[in-house]
């Protein structure tokens, strides 16, 4: 069963409603923010490569409220441990059993805060989580609530005593962006406001978290025609034979980048994927599952250049791609 287009229109006046809640928060940032939602929508996580004090916080906790849902926040240290992240069994003497307390990985939005800053050990803890939706303690699965996201923060500046996040994990954000700066409209907008704290501005509930995965349910019946596979396909493959390139994007990344595409459709009121879908995202999809050559990064190459240079040389379908 496809999406009808009566459907489309109101997944994208919904999307629109969400986004513009959370822009009430975080200004002059709405493409930012609607990567966000993307990736919630798609059932995906979201890699932020930013500086300090960009609103990374504040987009959470605003996505967070948008949805009627919980959010919690996790700030990586060395000193962290998995079981700070999962949670951990504590023994009960009363009951003589032990009783499962779970971490912060139990909300619907989670903010993982300089992620890599913890050591490989704790930030694998979120593996399991982030692919299966649940955690694992002792033998015992705990699933997690639905909607569920992780939002993870990297300061691409600083990397003194940092664990650089390995490939597997990078491969399980479904997107990786930066908020960066606000313009300059957008910074007096915030300097007006300097007399209320980030932490006391609300945004009111637009959907229920239970709508929330209706939507996404919605967004997977999207259309996608063959040549749109193929050309996700090609471009997948042309990332894999770059000379600037040792490691190319995997199967996981044109999995997310078919996924986020069709939730991108959605959003723009269409019930179907066109070429614009996937060019629009395949940055932000397939450049952090990129790891160059040695040679390359020493000439100042980076793996967005090589996606919007691939982009280039690889023609989009002509075929009509909606039935």
């Amino acid at each position: 069963m496809t999406m009808t287009p009566e459907q489309a229109t109101e997944f994208a006046d919904t999307f629109d409603r969400l986004v513009g809640g959370v822009e009430q928060v975080l200004l002059g940032k709405s493409h930012v923010i609607r990567l966000a939602f993307t990736a919630l929508l798609t059932e995906g996580h979201l890699l932020l490569e930013d500086v300090p004090g960009t609103g990374k916080t504040s987009l959470a906790r605003a996505m967070a409220q948008s949805v009627a849902g919980t959010s919690n926040r996790v700030q990586f240290t060395p000193d962290l441990l998995p079981g700070d992240i999962t949670g951990m069994s504590v023994y009960d003497q009363r009951s003589g059993a032990f009783e499962f307390h779970g971490g912060p990985v139990f909300a619907n939005i989670v903010l993982a805060d300089e992620i890599n800053r913890a050591s490989p050990k704790t930030q694998s803890a979120l593996l399991e989580v982030m692919e299966e939706r649940q955690v694992t303690v002792d033998g015992v699965t705990h699933p997690v609530s639905a909607p569920f996201m992780v939002i993870a923060t990297q300061n691409p500046i600083e990397q003194a005593g940092t664990y650089r996040l390995p490939e597997a994990q990078l491969d399980r954000f479904l997107l990786r962006t930066s908020i960066g700066y606000p313009d300059h409209a957008s910074t007096i907008r915030i300097l007006e406001g300097a007399d209320h704290r980030a932490h006391e501005q609300a945004v009111h509930g637009i959907v229920r978290a239970d709508e929330v995965v209706e939507l996404a349910a919605q967004a997977r019946q999207v259309y996608v025609d063959s040549t749109i596979h193929d050309y996700v396909s090609r471009l997948v493959d042309a990332t894999r034979s770059a000379v600037e390139v040792r490691l190319g994007a995997s199967v996981r990344g044109a999995l997310g980048l078919i996924r986020a595409a069709k939730t991108h459709a959605a959003s723009r009121g269409r019930h179907f994927v066109v070429p614009d879908d996937v060019k629009a995202l395949a940055e932000p999809v397939l450049a952090h599952r990129l790891i160059l050559e040695a040679e390359a990064e020493f000439d100042g190459v980076n793996a967005s250049s090589v996606v919007a240079q691939v982009l280039l040389e690889t023609a989009p379908p002509n075929a009509r791609q909606a039935v």
